[in-house]
């Protein structure tokens, strides 16, 4: 690890780092599969996972795989997403954050507003994902709905499926702009200059609590 800890914040845990890039790669693999068959030019897409019957045998269950880790992930971060009086700061700013300058004291925690509305735009999106695609699994479910609802269920899940491309394009989009996210997804450790730049008010935070337990780690 290039960071030196003692000089930084320990961000996002090694199991929940798993979780996630878990998920990233089981999420793409199922994104490429389902982009491949709502655009017929991109039927290409549909490779990474091996022979079109193979792909439909293997997207919905690694489908199921990334709503189950998304569903352990709400539980381990929800209490970070909630909403908070001192998100209007960040609406009030949210041009000089998206041009990255944070030259005022935002009062932003461990997670700012539009990466709450990241996550519960994400959270709600891959729950409709998951019903509608059980009313579709053609290999399980489908035989117990009527046909008129399986053809709602198809449409639904590939908008639900496009809009949730686009929010991840997004936050992958953001994660390169602010330097030193990527890095910390990787290592789980922040350097104390980024929290203080970009989460004023956790760095605050972890400052008081490391004065108070200054013999302990903190996560």
């Amino acid at each position: 690890m290039s960071m030196d800890t003692k000089k930084a914040f320990l961000r996002t845990k090694f199991f929940d780092r798993m979780c996630h890039w878990t998920m990233v790669a089981c999420f793409f693999l199922v994104a490429m599969s389902g982009l491949s068959w709502f655009f017929p030019s991109l039927n290409w897409l549909g490779s990474v996972l091996g022979t079109p019957q193979t792909a439909r045998v293997l997207h919905p269950f690694l489908g199921t795989v990334v709503f189950g880790l998304l569903v352990i992930m709400f539980f381990r971060f929800v209490h970070h997403n909630l909403p908070v009086r001192t998100d209007i700061i960040w609406f009030r700013n949210v041009i000089g954050v998206l041009m990255n300058r944070h030259g005022d004291n935002l009062r932003i925690g461990k997670y700012n507003a539009g990466q709450k509305i990241l996550f519960w735009g994400i959270m709600s999106l891959i729950s409709v994902l998951f019903m509608t695609g059980i009313v579709a699994w053609r290999a399980y479910f489908a035989a117990y709905f009527p046909i008129p609802v399986i053809r709602v269920a198809l449409l639904a899940h590939s908008l639900a499926g496009l809009a949730l491309i686009l929010l991840v394009i997004g936050h992958i989009y953001m994660g390169l702009w602010v330097k030193g996210s990527i890095t910390g997804m990787l290592t789980g450790y922040v350097s104390r200059a980024w929290a203080k730049q970009h989460h004023d008010r956790w760095y605050e935070e972890k400052i008081a609590s490391s004065s108070e337990t200054p013999s302990k780690p903190h996560s």
